[in-house]
């Protein structure tokens, strides 16, 4: 059985990481890019295509459960 990773996995392929900056802040500055300019209804429609996008790509439905519960598990933090 796979299980989800939850050990920070970002990479940015032919790119150095250079001091404090880490790929995953380069991700995020490139989702909250994303949304710039969207209403509220495209940014949600936005959020759940990229959802459905990268399901695919994970492709396993029992690592995809464990990432949804382990969410849901922190929505009061």
């Amino acid at each position: 059985m796979t299980t989800l990773n939850t050990q920070a996995n970002f990479h940015d392929s032919g790119s150095a990481v250079r001091g404090d900056f880490e790929p995953g802040d380069a991700f995020y500055e490139a989702l909250m890019d994303a949304h710039q300019g969207l209403s509220e209804d495209q940014s949600h429609l936005l959020n759940a295509r990229l959802i459905l996008v990268m399901a695919n790509h994970i492709g396993d439905l029992e690592v995809l459960k464990q990432a949804i519960q382990l969410a849901k598990d922190h929505l009061d933090e």
